[in-house]
């Protein structure tokens, strides 16, 4: 491979490390990297996931974030504390404030909470190489919050990405270039790099494909063929090539729909899954009229307990585009009469607009006054935007079966 053909950037990976259970340590005066502290998202409920542990917990009991409160052991030294997405989102938004000290916005791509790109191309003559500069990153995080981090450099965003995963979570800070990629990372199953998931491993292993060598080594026209552009793209981050932009402003996104979901505390039965539907029809409904979009076609996703496991994903769409909370509600529910295995109990439910419109023009018709229930809509949002998103609420959000109220005092899921 010549990669003289291809662009060479300066691109840091930065994750902190352990980043909720780490900003939980420093709130509480302790040592992220000694103390032994567990996120949760609920201490009420001993089946709730552990969001975070410390790198001290992870280590001394093999605690991961996947496990549930009741898998923590019997240890007086383990602190157990509920999360606080607010405050995370708070620090968050600090990290990237430092980094922009040292680049310009354009240069800051935010992938999650906790983790972010940085192109560093051209601080040479002001802070030396990009290790010169990653060091800096990483000193300053830890002396001015307290806070731990890995960071990966590469020649794209990719290599800085692959390296970070592998090799910089154990030793601070690693680097890939175009030349390291055989040895760095060829050797590497297909299932720890990123973008691969357990499904492409599974179709890869098929194929006879193990590494990421033996990718880079399968012919490109079969891999097109097979995964089409999902497969091209495959082949030439094998050769660790990354063409996607490293500067620019990588916030401005087309919305292609709107979609609201939850994973529900408890199993529903049949008849209070529509409580939960209309709640989340119009929070749906609610962001498009806020984006001034209307949309033509309804997604209801349902997912089972783990007791039946499965689901079903379907969509329908109308005539007219709409944002209005009961033409969307009525559509979910004979997705659900039609499609509901009656003997499974329902633990996730999800609710998606899209193929929208701008919603500038209503179309009279001639047995229904369109407008006015459109316009019930926006007057509910105008109240709700002025007093709060409780506000103003349907009877069924009150109800055991509702969801709004809970998922109010919650971001992404979790408590504020």
């Amino acid at each position: 491979m010549d990669y003289n053909h291809y662009p060479r950037n300066d691109v840091l990976c930065i994750d902190m490390r352990s980043f909720y259970a780490s900003v939980e340590c420093v709130k509480r005066g302790l040592d992220p990297l000694k103390a032994m502290l567990a996120v949760v998202g609920d201490k009420n409920r001993s089946g709730s996931i552990i969001l975070a542990a410390s790198p001290e917990l992870k280590k001394r009991h093999g605690v991961k974030n996947v496990s549930r409160y009741f898998d923590l052991p019997d240890d007086p030294a383990i602190h157990v504390v509920d999360a606080k997405m607010g405050d995370y989102l708070k620090v968050s938004v600090e990290i990237t404030k430092l980094v922009n000290q040292y680049v310009p916005k354009e240069a800051i791509h935010q992938y999650s909470v906790d983790e972010l790109w940085v192109t560093v191309n051209g601080l040479h003559k002001l802070y030396g190489n990009r290790w010169n500069v990653a060091n800096m990153i990483k000193q300053e995080l830890y002396e001015t919050m307290g806070l731990t981090c890995s960071i990966g450099i590469g020649d794209n965003k990719f290599l800085a990405k692959v390296v970070m995963d592998l090799y910089a979570k154990q030793t601070g800070i690693a680097e890939c270039t175009y030349e390291d990629v055989q040895e760095k990372l060829w050797p590497t199953p297909v299932e720890d790099i990123w973008g691969i998931g357990k499904r492409m491993m599974r179709n890869l292993n098929r194929m006879g494909i193990v590494t990421l060598g033996q990718l880079a080594k399968y012919p490109l026209d079969r891999l097109k063929k097979r995964f089409g552009v999902m497969g091209e793209q495959l082949y030439w981050h094998a050769w660790g090539v990354d063409l996607s932009p490293v500067i620019g402003n990588f916030q401005k996104q087309e919305q292609k729909g709107f979609g609201h979901g939850i994973t529900l505390l408890r199993d529903y039965q049949q008849g209070e899954v529509f409580a939960c539907i209309l709640d989340l029809a119009e929070e749906v409904c609610r962001r498009a009229r806020t984006a001034g979009k209307a949309g033509r076609t309804i997604h209801l996703g349902i997912g089972y307990s783990q007791e039946t496991g499965g689901g079903f994903s379907r969509s329908r769409s109308v005539d007219l585009p709409t944002n209005v909370t009961l033409d969307i509600y009525n559509v979910c529910m004979q997705l659900f009469n039609e499609f509901y295995d009656r003997r499974s109990k329902i633990r996730r439910v999800f609710v998606t607009l899209d193929h929208l419109y701008d919603d500038e023009e209503t179309q009279l018709d001639l047995f229904e006054d369109k407008t006015k229930r459109k316009d019930i809509g926006y007057v509910m949002d105008q109240i709700r935007d002025h007093y709060g998103s409780t506000a103003l609420l349907r009877a069924t959000s009150f109800t055991d079966a509702g969801v709004t109220i809970g998922r109010s005092q919650k971001i992404g899921g979790h408590k504020a």
